[in-house]
């Protein structure tokens, strides 16, 4: 398989693959985490490999939008289009506290941190000295690049 063709087919996978990590924790760009129930379509209480399948089964044939049962370029491009436009209006809807449609640098200061600056102190500056040394800096950034490395499978 030529490289071209990998990427193509890791990013139909990412884009509408069945249960991935994002839907386990609570969905990615725009879908939202599929209830048990939705998952285990005979209702017998247990999901199977092949209900997982069919979900993305059926994500990929509502991709396919003109039923030709490839994904286009321009297929693909809608997908992830409407989905990161589901994930703005999320992001607006936390942030944009005067609801004027826009997010201004003190409304963004004001939010409630998930990540940025002060997870990077909490994990950098291991001496809680306030400051991160060049030293703990390299440190963080490689554990970083350990955590976001996904094991090679066979």
């Amino acid at each position: 398989m030529t490289q071209t063709w990998k990427l193509i087919a890791l990013s139909a996978a990412i884009a509408l693959g069945g249960m991935t990590v994002a839907d386990a924790k609570g969905g990615h760009g725009g879908q939202k985490r599929p209830d048990f129930s939705a998952l285990d379509t005979n209702g017998d209480g247990e999901i199977t490999k092949a209900e997982l399948e069919a979900r993305g089964a059926a994500r990929f044939a509502e991709a396919d939008t003109d039923g030709n049962g490839v994904l286009s370029k321009d297929e693909l491009l809608a997908r992830m289009r409407k989905a990161n436009e589901k994930r703005v209006d999320r992001i607006l809807e936390r942030l944009d506290t005067d609801d004027n449609g826009s997010i201004s640098q003190a409304e963004m200061q004001a939010a409630p941190r998930r990540g940025g600056a002060d997870r990077l102190f909490e994990r950098a500056d291991t001496d809680d000295s306030g400051t991160i040394t060049k030293e703990e800096f390299d440190t963080a950034m490689a554990q970083r690049g350990k955590r976001h490395k996904k094991p090679k499978s066979e």
